[in-house]
């Protein structure tokens, strides 16, 4: 709850007077404050969850399918079907069981009031709280599909925001990325440099199932904007970076874009920068490895050329989202010094 502010006058008498009782009634209000913001449990549950509080009959049918719909499509750039969200549905007089303990929340009832509110941080912090109401079937559903798409990238913006407060408790040094590009970047310390070139920087995780990594890289405005084919030339920049840098046990073996799935590519803003958005799976050119990557191109005016930060992981026998969403939140950490 905002403090509200006073305007005042003090006499220089009463001023003396009275100051030191006024600052400490002062401070005891916004101490109080604070309390009250920070009383507030901290979200811990599981990265990418959704909980969605609607009853049984209701989930069962049109109104679950349009939740579905929307909310556990699947990823785009994953070389299998993975769900945009794990949803764990329960019947709505469990909401109070549940409304402390999850992040993304979704409320529908069937009732004779009509409303559609989004509120955050109600419960815990950060939370994203939706409520729909609807006297019909249709009327709910018809909510679900004008706010499904813009729900999406508000709960995958919670997630992202909530895996850079995780990487920022246990960095990385990024003086050699700082020194060389000019820039910082939030890397958790359970990446390690592999490899430096004058440009280009690799740093990799080891984690139990395979690895994923991090590429930082500088080209020319050319590279990429010599032709209106900006997707192709994108490819054709990675392959070139995978054939110099990017290579398998055995010889002759180098990282190239998947040809057998279109990538998805969309344009964004990254610390306040045109940026191409490229997500796709790769493989090794000669021998049988392969995974997902998301490739950023940043654009620099002043300097006329693009800073390029990937993340891919090789990651066989696991689901690729969760650590796919990592790489994603350590690369939009960037800040241009």
């Amino acid at each position: 709850m905002a403090t509200k502010c006073l305007k005042y006058t003090i006499s220089k008498k009463v001023k003396s007077l009275f100051l030191p009782y006024f600052l400490v009634v002062v401070s005891i209000v916004f101490y109080s404050c604070k309390e009250k913001t920070e009383d507030k449990p901290q979200t811990s549950c599981q990265i990418n969850s959704l909980a969605i509080a609607v009853n049984d009959q209701l989930w069962s049918g049109e109104i679950g399918d349009s939740l579905r719909k929307k909310f556990a499509a699947s990823v785009d750039g994953l070389p299998q079907e993975e769900p945009l969200f794990t949803i764990q549905q329960f019947p709505v007089k469990l909401f109070d069981t549940h409304k402390n303990s999850n992040t993304n929340l979704i409320l529908i009832k069937k009732e004779e009031k009509s409303s559609y509110r989004l509120v955050h941080n109600k419960y815990m912090n950060p939370q994203n709280l939706v409520v729909i109401s609807g006297k019909s079937i249709s009327e709910i559903v018809n909510f679900i599909e004008q706010n499904g798409d813009s729900l999406v990238n508000i709960f995958r913006e919670t997630e992202i925001n909530r895996n850079q407060d995780l990487i920022r408790k246990q960095l990385l040094s990024d003086e050699k990325i700082q020194r060389k590009f000019k820039v910082l970047l939030d890397v958790p310390e359970t990446f390690q440099y592999v490899m430096e070139k004058p440009n280009f920087i690799w740093l990799k995780k080891e984690i139990l199932s395979g690895n994923t990594s991090i590429l930082i890289y500088k080209v020319p405005f050319k590279t990429l904007l010599k032709d209106d084919n900006i997707v192709s030339n994108i490819i054709s920049m990675r392959d070139n970076i995978g054939s110099k840098y990017i290579s398998g046990k055995n010889k002759n073996t180098s990282m190239i874009t998947e040809e057998s799935y279109a990538p998805y590519f969309d344009i964004t803003v990254i610390d306040k920068k045109r940026a191409y958005e490229t997500k796709g799976t790769w493989e090794l050119k000669g021998d049988y490895m392969s995974g997902s990557f998301i490739n950023y191109a940043i654009m620099n005016r002043e300097k006329k050329e693009f800073l390029v930060i990937e993340g891919f992981c090789y990651a066989p026998s696991t689901s690729k989202r969760d650590l796919m969403m990592e790489l994603e939140a350590i690369i939009k950490s960037v800040k241009f010094l």
